[in-house]
């Protein structure tokens, strides 16, 4: 479990500031300044993807999947985008939006500088039900439109709900709008991407370097629909295997970087958004320092020679189904 922080939001703001700065994490001389200075260099540094509407989307991010609500979800993200991040992913079914939202208004960035991703749960799709949705979402989050909602969940009715997406696409509520977990089977993906008037601009899966998902790039690249991963490192549930994995490790020595931050960074020059999630201010800050090398040809000849197709999310369709369908969140 990831330790609940009970810091005020005074002392949180200050912790933030120290966590990017440039020198030793020690010395907290004129932090704030020091922070903007960082803050500058990374964003100059972010690497962007251009979606199939022409849309650009800041390629890296901070998920908030298992954060709690509140002063834990918030003290993240404002350290996050304090250390030069600017695309936050979240979700109805995380329950965080609001602190989400708060943390993007008391930042002091420009809105039109942070991207915001959020996802809509299966009891949302419909006709007559999703518009309501989105804005019940905006409302939750505190803004006027949203960068990119997905649905989060192949149930329910999408092939109903996905028309009032494309509705709020349209009318500029969403700026692109997804799908996430219907790399299922060919059937359930084309049940919504072939009959759709507009396609998806993005589709959300795990993907990571045991399980690269080659043919759901195929899928995608049919209509140039662009991936984002989540797992990029394998999950708890992977137990910090590919972290440990030799070739990745032999990879971060001979860089002077972490095996997590050479993870990320495949990910990135593979062409996928990558939005690994963390709390801690110091994991925070070295996830974003991927912006800072770069991997060799040979380096990525090497990671993808890991790929064996290794999942560590195994549920059945069946029981997602069964699951999913259970519970609701709420607003």
């Amino acid at each position: 479990m990831k330790k609940i922080l009970t810091m005020m939001l005074a002392l949180g703001c200050v912790l933030t500031a120290m966590a990017c700065s440039n020198g030793n994490d020690n010395v907290a001389t004129e932090p704030e300044s020091e922070t903007t200075n960082v803050t500058n260099q990374t964003e100059s540094k972010m690497m962007t993807i251009t979606l199939n509407n022409g849309v650009v989307m800041p390629q890296f991010g901070l998920g908030v999947y298992s954060i709690p609500a509140g002063e834990v979800t918030y003290n993240s993200v404002l350290t996050a985008l304090k250390c030069g991040y600017r695309h936050i992913d979240t979700a109805h079914a995380y329950q965080n939006e609001r602190s989400v939202g708060q943390a993007v208004k008391d930042s002091g960035i420009s809105r039109d500088s942070i991207w915001i991703t959020s996802k809509l749960w299966p009891n949302e799709y419909g006709e007559g039900k999703t518009l309501k949705a989105i804005d019940r979402m905006l409302g939750r989050l505190g803004l006027e439109y949203i960068d990119l909602v997905y649905f989060h969940q192949s149930i329910g009715d999408y092939v109903g709900g996905w028309k009032e997406m494309e509705q709020a696409l349209e009318s500029g509520k969403v700026r692109a709008i997804g799908i996430s977990n219907f790399d299922v089977n060919d059937s359930i993906w084309n049940s919504l991407v072939e009959t759709s008037r507009i396609k998806p601009q993005i589709v959300q899966i795990e993907c990571h370097p045991y399980a690269q998902r080659r043919h759901w790039q195929e899928m995608a690249a049919k209509h140039d629909i662009k991936i984002e991963c989540w797992f990029p490192l394998g999950g708890r549930d992977s137990k910090g295997e590919i972290l440990r994995d030799p070739v990745i490790n032999d990879i971060a020595k001979a860089h002077g970087m972490t095996p997590a931050q050479v993870i990320i960074r495949w990910h990135l020059q593979e062409g996928f958004s990558v939005i690994p999630g963390s709390s801690n201010p110091a994991h925070i800050r070295e996830n974003i320092q991927t912006l800072e090398f770069t991997l060799t040809d040979d380096d990525m000849q090497r990671i993808r020679a890991l790929d064996k197709e290794k999942r560590y999310f195994n549920m059945s369709y069946e029981q997602q189904k069964q699951w999913f369908s259970q519970w609701n969140p709420t607003d």
